[in-house]
């Protein structure tokens, strides 16, 4: 073994630093036996399977099915079932297994109403799960199982998972645990653990590429159920950074919380999660807005919101007009006060012509379908009325100094950045702006400087961080606050991508060719095999099988749009989790799966309830395409763990050198 000590031209003061070194990984393996030890058990952990990753996107709030699409693996689960029980058990008692797996505690009441038996249906379902469990854990070390068991029944799983009824001598040993386990009033609570453990060991790493937030009505839950889930990633999607500009106190990125929230009638979120008081609002809409039919801003519902009446409808609609225009106002001060953005042409507040009512884009006068603007002063359009000044500031505080939305945003920020290469893969939610010619694009940054590809999203998501520490520059958080509108909406916006964001001419402008948003060259050339290589050579993701995978733009299955492009080097996989996408889409959402043996990327139909769920057996109605397989079963020893994993087995080599050599005595 090559090593500083034998190579004559290390300097003295490598061999310093490396004997400093070895002593402090001394302190940790103090012995020859004990480095020796760990250098075994490193290497046996190269040599086991890798780890299933699972990843997701866009989420938008659809609670319901993101929890059980985690429950079911992407249907790794009744996969598992599958092989393993084949045909020695019924279809429908392979479903039942399955519901029980994904939701215990409502299908364990549900068998106790009809089983006759319950004590035959406790042995029965217990060694089944007992067989799933070891089969999900087989591809992790004990000691990574025995972390991942809850500590009431950690001793008895792992009793169970490694000794086998096949062998004589230990089926009586199996069978008196289940059966005490049983005798003890304690099978309910070991079934509800192991199916826990198994949902838990199905996937290893969880990758959730961008926006949680939005569209549904429940993104706070996904928030809450992800702060007990142990090993998870996410990339920050445009719907996210609204959040967390809001959170930071950027009052152009609440209003558009809030807009959305009313466009899609989920004020549950709002409301309910995280506390935001919108009565102020709808005082205020109602004395601004009363005789406005306010048309063209009545709710959405079919984005997972209940139904409203007329009257809710009506209200929602008012305060719908009234933040959006408090939006237009305040999108355009942050406009006009950073001109290096060249967004000032979006201030279309100041193009209306309030005498014919038309509003002038692009050098055209086009009808607006209405003109009514009672807080709009046409000789200072985007100033704030008295009114609006304080209802702005009362929003601002209750988005600001709101603890569970601080939680939340906290959560993302511990767990997230801009992008991530993970196992050969580059993960990020919307897009690299390019030139016209597929050529990374610099874009301009607080510093003054401009920067392309990783190093543009590595300053993007300092800047991001910079608004949320109070030991930075205060001129630089308050442009790090205010860049959270410029990534929601900019034309050269990592998260963005587009020539504009045509709110104002949907609501306002008939002629739907003001509507049209021109997608960036990204989009454009992402099928382009040699412009998706240049991309993964700039941010240094080795070959082989290397791959961009993305969110952010739904595809359209129903319309025969491929989510695998660039011939399988690039995928995207936002087909539609919310609700309010199924029409376009044609589909609810895909998950991408990579475990040893490649990659599935698994279409999923609309999931109708946990009711239906628990008492029919109903599992997401699922079509998994086979993405890329791999020739060889890939080990621990072809990921990024077993890098590291590897320089930490040449580290303890060398100290065993130094031990054996007496150039490090053994602390015995």
């Amino acid at each position: 073994m090559s090593n500083t000590f034998d190579n004559p031209n290390t300097s003295p003061l490598d061999v310093q630093k490396e004997i400093r070194y070895l002593e402090l990984l001394a302190h940790t393996f103090p012995t020859v036996a004990e480095a020796s030890t760990e250098i075994i058990n490193l290497q046996a952990i190269l040599n086991l399977p890798k780890g299933t990753e699972h990843f997701l996107a866009d989420l938008h709030g659809a609670f319901p099915a993101f929890q059980h699409v985690l429950k079911n693996a992407s249907g790794n689960i009744k996969r598992k079932v599958n092989e393993l029980f084949g045909n020695e058990v019924r279809e429908s008692e392979k479903r039942e297994l399955c519901t029980l797996i994904y939701y215990p505690e409502q299908k364990l009441e549900l068998v106790k109403q009809t089983e006759t038996d319950i004590n035959d249906w406790y042995h029965i379902t217990i060694h089944q799960l007992v067989k799933v469990c070891r089969d999900v854990s087989s591809k992790y070390t004990r000691s990574k199982v025995r972390k991942a068991l809850p500590q009431d029944f950690s001793y008895i799983i792992q009793e169970l998972l490694h000794e086998r009824t096949e062998d004589s001598d230990k089926a009586a040993y199996v069978k008196g645990i289940i059966d005490t386990i049983i005798d003890t009033g304690r099978a309910d609570d070991f079934i509800k653990t192991i199916c826990d453990v198994i949902q838990r060991l199905a996937i290893d790493k969880l990758h959730i590429l961008g926006d949680i937030f939005d569209r549904g009505p429940g993104a706070h839950l996904i928030l809450d159920l992800l702060k007990r889930y142990k090993n998870w990633d996410i990339q920050w999607g445009n719907h996210d950074i609204l959040w967390m500009g809001a959170c930071a106190g950027n009052d152009a990125c609440i209003c558009n919380v809030i807009r959305l929230c009313l466009r899609y009638a989920n004020l549950m979120t709002l409301e309910e999660a995280y506390g935001i008081n919108l009565v102020p609002l709808a005082t205020f809409a109602l004395d601004t807005y009363m005789d406005d039919p306010c048309q063209e801003f009545m709710p959405k519902t079919n984005g997972g919101s209940e139904e409203l009446d007329d009257k809710n409808a009506r209200l929602t609609a008012m305060m719908h007009k009234a933040i959006a225009v408090m939006q237009f106002k305040v999108e355009a001060q942050l406009f006009h006060k950073h001109p290096e953005w060249g967004m000032d042409d979006r201030d279309l507040l100041s193009c209306i012509n309030f005498n014919d009512k038309t509003c002038t884009i692009d050098g055209k006068a086009y009808t607006m379908s209405s003109c009514n603007f009672p807080t709009v002063k046409p000789d200072s359009p985007i100033a704030l009325t008295p009114e609006e000044e304080e209802l702005m500031a009362r929003l601002h505080r209750s988005f600001t100094t709101n603890e569970k939305l601080r939680s939340h945003i906290k959560l993302i920020l511990s767990h997230g950045c801009m992008y991530s290469i993970i196992n050969h893969n580059l993960l990020f939610h919307a897009s690299c702006p390019l030139n016209e010619d597929g050529s990374l694009k610099e874009v301009l940054l607080y510093d003054g400087h401009r920067y392309k590809g990783k190093e543009l999203m590595h300053r993007t998501g300092m800047l991001i961080r910079s608004a949320f520490q109070g030991d930075t520059e205060a001129a630089e958080r308050e442009y790090g606050i205010d860049y959270f509108l410029y990534l929601w909406c900019g034309p050269d916006s990592i998260l963005f991508d587009k020539s504009k964001m045509a709110t104002f001419e949907r609501y306002f402008i008939t002629d739907k060719s003001t509507h049209k948003e021109e997608k960036g060259n990204y989009f454009k050339l992402r099928d382009n095999e040699q412009v998706v290589d240049r991309i993964l050579d700039a941010f240094e993701v080795e070959t082989p099988n290397r791959h961009i995978i993305n969110g952010h733009v739904p595809v359209h299955a129903a319309e025969g749009e491929n989510p695998i492009k660039a011939n399988g080097k690039l995928m995207v996989i936002d087909g539609g989790f919310s609700q309010a996408y199924h029409k376009t889409t044609g589909i609810a959402g895909y998950t991408l799966v990579y475990h040893s043996r490649g990659f599935q990327l698994v279409q999923h139909e609309p999931f109708t309830s946990e009711e239906d769920a628990v008492r029919t057996g109903a599992d997401i109605k699922s079509t998994t395409q086979i993405v890329e397989m791999t020739s060889h079963r890939m080990l621990v020893a072809d990921t990024d763990i077993g890098k590291e994993l590897k320089r930490q087995v040449e580290d303890l080599k060398k100290l065993l050198y130094a031990y054996r050599h007496g150039i490090l005595k053994e602390k015995r």
